[in-house]
C-alpha cells in the first residue's frame, strides 16, 4: 500500500510502528508520524530530546526516589513551570492533536497531553496508563499498587471515580455508571482515537485531503490488527 495523501516519510514511520505496537517507543513514534502528515519537518528525535529535558527538570528538583514526591514535582514542572493545559480557546485546532505542536504551545486536547504526561513520568520510573474514557481521555498513575486518575487537560487534577464519570457526562450526557467506562487504552486504541479525533476535526472544516491522509493511516492500523 502506498499513500496518496499522507507524505511518504510519515506513512513509512507509522507503518513501521504499527507492525509492532508493543515495542518500546512505538506509540510515541506513531503519534509523531500522525503529526508529520501535516508537519513534514516534525522530528521524532527532537520530540524525544524535549521529553528528556522535561524529565530532567523534574529530577533536578527531587531529592528522593519516593514516587509521590516524583509525581508532585512532575506536576509542578509540567503544569506550573511549563504551563501545559487544555486548549479551551481553540479546542478543534488540529495542532492540538500533534505531539510536536503541543510541546511548542503547551496546549492540547486530553489524549495528546496525556501521552506527553505518560512519556515524561515513565522517564522518572513511574507507571502510567492511558484511560480510554469516552468523551474525555484520562491518565492512570500507579502508586502503591493502585491507579490514581489524573485529568491532564485540567492541569493534572486528581479525580475520584465519580468525578471521572462527571467529566464523561459533561461531554456525553447521562451515562450508566454501573458500566466500567474507565478502561485502560491499548496502544492501538490510543492511535485509533487520535486518528478519529482528527477525522472529526478535518470533516468539520472540510479539509478533504487532510482527512484522506488520516484515513490512509487508519487503514494501516486496521490492516495490522487483522493480520
Amino acid at each position: 500500500m502506498s499513500p496518496h495523501y499522507c507524505n511518504d516519510a510519515a506513512f513509512e514511520l507509522f507503518a513501521a510502528q504499527v507492525a509492532d505496537l508493543d515495542a518500546e517507543g512505538a506509540l510515541l513514534r506513531a503519534a509523531v508520524a500522525i503529526a508529520m502528515c501535516d508537519l513534514p519537518d516534525a522530528d521524532y528525535l527532537e520530540v524525544e530530546r524535549r521529553l528528556d529535558g522535561l524529565a530532567r527538570q523534574v529530577l533536578e528538583r527531587v531529592h528522593s526516589d519516593n514516587p509521590k514526591a516524583l509525581l508532585a514535582h512532575a506536576h509542578a514542572v509540567l503544569f506550573e513551570t511549563e504551563g501545559f493545559r487544555g486548549n479551551l480557546e481553540n479546542y478543534h485546532d488540529p495542532r492540538n492533536s500533534y505531539i510536536p505542536a503541543v510541546l511548542d504551545t503547551r496546549r492540547g486536547i486530553p489524549i495528546t497531553l496525556t501521552l506527553i504526561y505518560k512519556e515524561v513520568l515513565e522517564r522518572l520510573g513511574l507507571s502510567v496508563e492511558g484511560t480510554n474514557a469516552p468523551g474525555h481521555f484520562l491518565a492512570s498513575v500507579w502508586l502503591d499498587g493502585r491507579p490514581m486518575l489524573v485529568d491532564v487537560f485540567a492541569r493534572g487534577r486528581v479525580l475520584s471515580r465519580a468525578e471521572a464519570y462527571d467529566r464523561i457526562e459533561d461531554v456525553l450526557g447521562t451515562v450508566d455508571r454501573a458500566k466500567d467506562l474507565l478502561q485502560p487504552a491499548t496502544n492501538r486504541g490510543w492511535l485509533a482515537r487520535m486518528l478519529q479525533n482528527l477525522l472529526v476535526v478535518f470533516g468539520r472544516s472540510r479539509q478533504q485531503a487532510a482527512a484522506a491522509a488520516m484515513l490512509e493511516l487508519q487503514e494501516l492500523l486496521t490492516q495490522t490488527e487483522q493480520a
